[in-house]
């Protein structure tokens, strides 16, 4: 694709940089078209998911997929790769995972010539596009970290050398919600690295037979490539471009500062619920996403309304709730809620 960045059109009719952008947010509204196209011919359903796994992968985020066995979580990761043409991975986390396991690590070689030896790093399952981290709370905390420097810088330390990650990354974890035997809770860091938690839900009355009959036949479902690895990060650029008002910056910051207790932005009312609250990271997710869902949408602008929509995904994994509101029976969607009925939108 076009890069983004142009020059100025002069009077001889080239584009200008204005219509360049807005030639590329078309054609990213396009793909985004036809990759939800090439998706649904395997998913049935889903749209949420679908639609906020694209989402994170254009404002170069992670996902955490929480829901049911059985919800097709691992054959939506496989599917979204192949209409990306990317590389992808999957990790089945277990308590006996070593970090190295997911890393990589140093084997130690000799040369046939001149006998020496020396080390040389076998990367890891980690080095690829999208990796699929399988239920993600089996294993032991040492090895959940090891994902830690790979989500947020995008590379890897072993031995003292650092290892870049290939571009684009992605990471979709899964994680059981309703088995907790052998589990290990993923700690407040790991949680914060995820761009969303996505909330994997049972199929709809009408879908649940489209799925059986889907599933139990001998076609072949073949996926057709819609963009490559460089188009994705042109795209990723293209969202970092999007524009957005000191107007909507406010709103996602008070949406997140309502979140904590003691804060002067806090109701009462929501504040008896909370142990913690979300920090400016949750912020900037916020908006991250708000930038890529407007222009998957064809638009340039961002709005409160973009921010507004990816609320829960964003907010629902960064607060924690006290005593009372576990033994009230007050999950942490009703408290993202009631935050978005109590902050106003800020005036102009």
């Amino acid at each position: 694709m076009d890069n983004v960045p142009v020059s100025n059109g002069g009077p001889d009719g080239t584009a200008t940089d204005e219509g360049r952008v807005e030639q590329s947010v078309a054609r990213l509204h396009a793909a985004r078209e036809a990759l939800g196209a090439q998706i649904g011919r395997v998913i049935v359903g889903q749209r949420d998911v679908v639609e906020q796994a694209l989402v994170a992968l254009f404002a170069q985020g992670h996902c955490l997929l929480i829901g049911a066995p059985g919800l097709g979580k691992t054959l939506l990761v496989r599917t979204l790769a192949q209409a990306l043409d990317l590389e992808s991975r999957r990790i089945q986390f277990t308590p006996d995972l070593m970090p190295a396991d997911i890393t990589g690590t140093d084997i130690l070689e000799e040369d046939a010539e001149s006998g020496r030896r020396h080390f040389r790093f076998s990367r890891g399952p980690v080095f690829t596009n999208i990796l699929l981290a399988d239920e993600i709370n089996r294993t032991p905390p040492k090895t959940q970290a090891a994902l830690l420097e790979a989500m947020q810088e995008r590379r890897v330390t072993a031995a003292g050398t650092t290892h870049d990650l290939p571009v684009p990354f992605l990471v979709l974890a899964t994680q059981n919600p309703i088995e907790l035997e052998g589990t290990y809770p993923l700690p407040e860091a790991q949680l914060d690295r995820f761009m969303f938690a996505v909330q994997v839900d049972y199929p709809s009355a009408a879908e649940e037979p489209e799925i059986l009959m889907a599933t139990t036949d001998d076609r072949v479902r073949e996926i057709e490539c819609v963009l490559d690895g460089p188009a994705i990060v042109e795209y990723q650029r293209l969202v970092r471009l999007v524009p957005v008002s000191e107007h909507v910056a406010r709103y996602a910051a008070a949406l997140a500062r309502a979140t904590r207790p003691g804060g002067a932005e806090a109701a009462p009312e929501i504040a008896r619920w909370l142990r913690w609250g979300a920090g400016p990271r949750a912020g900037q997710c916020l908006l991250m996403a708000a930038k890529a869902s407007a222009v998957m949408a064809g638009r340039f602008n961002v709005s409160c309304n973009d921010v507004r929509a990816y609320a829960l995904p964003v907010m629902r994994h960064r607060i924690f709730r006290n005593f009372a509101a576990v033994s009230e029976g007050i999950t942490t969607d009703e408290i993202v809620k009631r935050v978005l009925e109590h902050v106003p939108e800020p005036a102009y």
